[in-house]
């Protein structure tokens, strides 16, 4: 018998993964079961090297198939976690087919026709697709669930993010690089760089995704591009410095709000406590506040170390901290709410 949670989410859908042997990928299989989203059938799809693998979904063995132009025929909801010029590859044959592209990467987040979507913020706007809906970048996500209930109750004029960003958003083999070098340093041996820009084992660098002329990382510009678009908010003014940092899962955020009016930390509680996707875990006295070790496996942000902004003549300003799954509300589990959106 389905499930209450089932039965409101739709009647079953056949389910693509794309990339489902990446660290993405798993989550994505993972949450589709642990959700009861409604599944009549499910394509794992990866490259030609995993073909043949055999995965666990629901109590099945499903063998992973190659990924090709034909492997969209009946799908319905194509969720792609396989790097962005896969995506720009698949994405016809995927629409062709009649499948609705919920796509992971940074491919298309951008394009005027397709919607960049946060359930818990602009859910309306997934159905405007045109065959494609963009998953935001995991930073994104996890700063603007927070970050939105409080732009809707006083609105945002300006945001000041520095990130903490996990291994896990290098994707697997960022989380391996950061195991290896660890045990290596411990073990009195050379810490070899393979995989990140730098030694991330013991150090952080202020370095993720590559620079871009105007001296911002293209990480740093998905942040400004992406919150404007989401939001619906194009004259926010937004920086923002990403560090990757000797984590294995799990991102973290510093945010500094100036809001066209005041606003207290007891309001911006009260606010967030009634906000979807939000767990407020704010008592410094307790030793309560946002941790990636916090976080790791759950699907909720949570938020903390809410205080008025000192440096403000005014109670117009905000700093908070924010941690979050970068592998479930920043990826996976945020493409499967998008699916749940469709399929209602």
């Amino acid at each position: 018998m389905r499930s209450e949670l089932a039965e409101k989410m739709g009647r079953a859908k056949c389910v693509a993964v794309v990339g489902v042997t990446g660290a993405v990928g798993l989550e994505m299989l993972k949450t589709l079961e642990k959700r009861d989203f409604p599944v009549s059938s499910i394509k794992l799809l990866a490259s030609a090297r995993s073909a043949g693998k055999k995965m666990k979904f629901k109590g099945e063995e499903i063998t992973v198939e190659e990924l090709t132009e034909n492997s969209f025929k009946g799908v319905d909801y194509a969720l792609f976690s396989a790097g962005g010029s896969i995506s720009e590859a698949f994405a016809k044959a995927c629409v062709d087919s009649g499948a609705v592209m919920i796509d992971n990467s940074s491919a298309f987040r951008m394009v005027d026709t397709v919607p960049l979507v946060i359930p818990e913020i602009n859910a309306e706007d997934a159905f405007k697709h045109q065959g494609i809906i963009a998953n935001p970048n995991c930073t994104t996500a996890i700063m603007a669930v927070a970050v939105y209930p409080l732009h809707v109750a006083r609105k945002v004029r300006r945001l000041v993010c520095s990130t903490y960003q996990a291994a896990s958003g290098g994707g697997a083999p960022a989380m391996q690089e950061l195991i290896d070098q660890t045990r290596a340093i411990l073990e009195g041996k050379p810490a070899e760089v393979k995989v990140m820009a730098q030694q991330i084992a013991f150090n952080l660098f202020p370095h993720i995704d590559v620079f871009k002329e105007n001296g911002y990382t293209k990480e740093e510009m998905k942040m400004v591009n992406e919150t404007r678009k989401i939001m619906h908010a194009p004259e926010m003014q937004i920086t923002c410095t990403s560090v990757r940092v000797p984590v294995l899962r799990a991102h973290s955020e510093s945010i500094n709000l100036e809001f066209e009016s005041e606003i207290t930390p007891d309001e911006a509680r009260a606010i967030l406590a009634k906000a979807p996707g939000v767990q407020v875990y704010d008592n410094p006295a307790e030793k309560q506040y946002p941790m990636p070790i916090n976080v790791t496996g759950k699907y909720d942000v949570q938020v903390g170390r809410i205080r008025q902004d000192i440096s403000r003549n005014d109670k117009r300003g905000l700093d908070l901290f924010v941690s979050g799954d970068q592998l479930l509300k920043g990826a996976a589990l945020n493409a499967v709410q998008i699916a749940e959106v469709l399929n209602r």
